[in-house]
């Protein structure tokens, strides 16, 4: 009796779908990660860089501008205004500019560096520039001599 309550025998067809729920599980765990520990990887000093081609800066002429030098011996000098100093120490040149910027926050910072001074010194300046409440650090250079 071939059609008394049996069913003929169904081949079932191999699923080809995949399950790609624990894939994107894994991919958002990943993603939190990286936006947890990509923050912490980032270090340096904030520079605000000029977008444009290297023109003079115009300066504001109520607003008074604190230079920042460091010579070939790397040691510091600290000029505000048309005023010059002595030769300071980095912790010197930071409470005195943390002073002029608690006075005045509106004042421009500029470091001009020698050409011959360790990068790792204007580096170290212009991070304690940024301790002290520098918003934005310019860095002042001469135009290359385009005499042979």
């Amino acid at each position: 009796m071939k059609g008394m309550g049996m069913m003929p025998h169904q081949r079932r067809r191999p699923m080809s779908e995949i399950n790609v729920v624990p894939y994107i599980d894994v991919m958002l765990v990943l993603l939190v990660i990286f936006m947890v520990t990509a923050p912490m990887l980032t270090q340096g000093v904030k520079v605000d860089l000029p977008e444009t081609t290297s023109d003079p800066i115009q300066q504001d002429k109520d607003v008074e501008s604190i230079t920042v030098s460091v010579d070939a011996n790397g040691a510091y000098y600290l000029e505000v205004g048309d005023r010059g100093g002595d030769p300071m120490s980095l912790d010197e040149v930071t409470d005195q500019v943390a002073k002029i910027l608690s006075q005045r926050a509106s004042s421009e910072i500029m470091v001009r560096g020698d050409e011959f001074v360790d990068y790792g010194v204007v580096v170290r300046l212009m991070a304690a520039l940024q301790a002290a409440g520098a918003s934005g650090v310019g860095l002042i250079t001469d135009m290359p001599d385009t005499n042979p």
